[in-house]
């Protein structure tokens, strides 16, 4: 009777909203995590990184409000911090030890959890809209390297040379590695990965993950981010998820997946799930964040770090963006 009970309110919690009241979205999105210094944040770059967010988090926000799908507002938003030099996802990547951008993503439908990744790709500009490729048009759900590539030609994607994804501050990023010789978390230990998720007004939730993984990164290391269940994860019937952060801990706890099954079984808050999970990964040496969506509209974030680049908005009139821990209501209307 108690499986059957939480059958049922899972069923019932998955409905667009309550009778008599208005379909509820939600999106939230986020731009990586960590080790981020207030002191070294100066305005100027403070209002760039808020205009980036609030661009990305009205993109997605539009669609939403004007009764689109999920999964079109993630890929919206994610596009344009793909195009920003400022994040570690396509055109501002960073570059891999031998000197090259490696792209890596994922993207699910929370409707029938089908799914998308590529991982290492070099040629690609938007590498979540290759994921989604991936989803619709193969029956496959990861590709990797030249394979990925010449299924996106096949596709019909531009080949896009591969000096575009360089920008002077990460090639700067790889020479001090280099020359300190330092490892790759010790070089600007942040991760800029983006990644957004939203809950649309008929109910649908989904996810997606880009980046360009770490500095320095060797031998075709593949972190979390385009990988199903660590990275990124939706189902409509829990939540949608989408992590940046150190790895190589998301992949061990399966982050995404676990704060969606933790949320199925309706044992603990949102927000004490995604800090319960946090905090598993934090035990065994690894940090980062998370951001969530929920059926009934909560948009949600929790991260181990002292920054995380953030954004939400929901019909409720919710609208902020944020980067240190704790600042959301400082920022909700950033100045740019």
């Amino acid at each position: 009777m108690k499986k059957l009970a939480a059958a049922l309110a899972l069923a019932f919690l998955s409905q667009p909203a309550f009778a008599g009241e208005a379909p509820k979205w939600s999106l939230a999105i986020h731009g990586g995590a960590g080790t981020l210094d207030p002191d070294k944040m100066t305005p100027e770059k403070r209002s760039q990184y808020e205009a980036a967010l609030q661009a990305a988090l009205d993109a997605g926000s539009k669609i939403l409000s004007e009764g689109g799908a999920a999964m079109d507002a993630i890929k919206a938003a994610i596009i344009i911090m793909e195009d920003s030099p400022l994040f570690n996802a396509g055109k501002g990547a960073v570059f891999t030890w031998d000197g090259t951008n490696e792209l890596d993503a994922s993207i699910m439908d929370g409707r029938d959890r089908s799914a998308g990744a590529v991982a290492g790709v070099k040629t690609v500009k938007n590498p979540i809209l290759l994921a989604d490729t991936v989803r619709t048009q193969s029956e496959h759900v990861f590709l990797m390297g030249a394979g990925a590539e010449a299924f996106a030609v096949e596709k019909g994607f531009a080949v896009t040379p591969p000096d575009y994804f360089a920008t002077p501050a990460r090639a700067e990023a790889l020479e001090r590695l280099k020359e300190e010789k330092v490892s790759a978390l010790d070089v600007d230990h942040k991760f800029g990965t983006v990644g957004a998720v939203a809950l649309d007004t008929k109910g649908n939730l989904a996810a997606g993950t880009s980046t360009g993984g770490m500095t320095g990164k060797r031998w075709g290391r593949v972190g979390d981010a385009p990988l199903i269940g660590a990275g990124t994860y939706a189902d409509n019937r829990a939540c949608a998820v989408s992590a940046t952060g150190w790895g190589e801990y998301f992949i061990r706890v399966g982050v995404a997946h676990e704060i969606c099954s933790r949320l199925r079984m309706g044992r603990e808050s949102e927000q004490g799930i995604a800090d319960g999970v946090m905090a598993d990964v934090k035990s065994l040496g690894g940090d980062g964040g998370v951001i969530l969506v929920t059926p009934l509209g909560g948009a949600f974030f929790s991260f181990n770090t002292t920054g995380m680049y953030r954004g939400r908005a929901t019909s409720d009139g919710i609208n902020e963006v944020a980067i240190f821990g704790g600042e959301e209501k400082a920022s909700a209307t950033p100045d740019h």
